[in-house]
């Protein structure tokens, strides 16, 4: 069988479709009452890299199934209104692609990073370590 649409055409679709943003605008509104930044990235990849302070991580695989509020994994983070959710990957790739499907669900409070982790993190933009993300995430708990 073969493929009608690779995946250059689908990111590139996405991101025709999804409002993005820079690292700089993003590190700007770091903190901000009304701004959500999603990590999407596996588990691995934070422990290995670490990840943007105050975020919340919803693993790529899981997104959708954390966002709808009628499936019995619900996330209630993703029901603030009030809220933008920025998500970012590795490279602006997946998150593209996320955003595109949790707009497909009707969200209009979604965006995600132009180049994902990797340009956050060359440009000196703050990141915590796993170690650091997972002890403010239990200190809410």
């Amino acid at each position: 069988m073969a493929i009608t649409k690779g995946i250059n055409e689908l990111v590139a679709q996405a991101m025709a479709e999804v409002k993005t943003y820079s690292v700089a605008e993003v590190k700007a509104r770091l903190g901000a009452a009304d701004l959500q930044i999603v990590d999407i990235r596996d588990v691995r990849e934070l422990e290995r890299e670490g990840t943007v302070p105050g975020c919340f991580n919803a693993p790529r695989g899981m997104l959708e199934f954390w966002v709808d509020p009628a499936s019995p994994y619900y996330k209630p983070v993703f029901g603030d209104e009030s809220k933008e959710f920025v998500l970012f990957c590795g490279a602006g790739w997946r998150s593209a692609l996320a955003t595109k499907a949790l707009q497909d669900m009707g969200m209009t409070n979604v965006a995600h990073i132009d180049g994902g982790f990797t340009a956050w993190a060359q440009q000196g933009a703050p990141v915590e370590t796993y170690e650091q993300h997972k002890a403010r995430r239990h200190s809410k708990a």
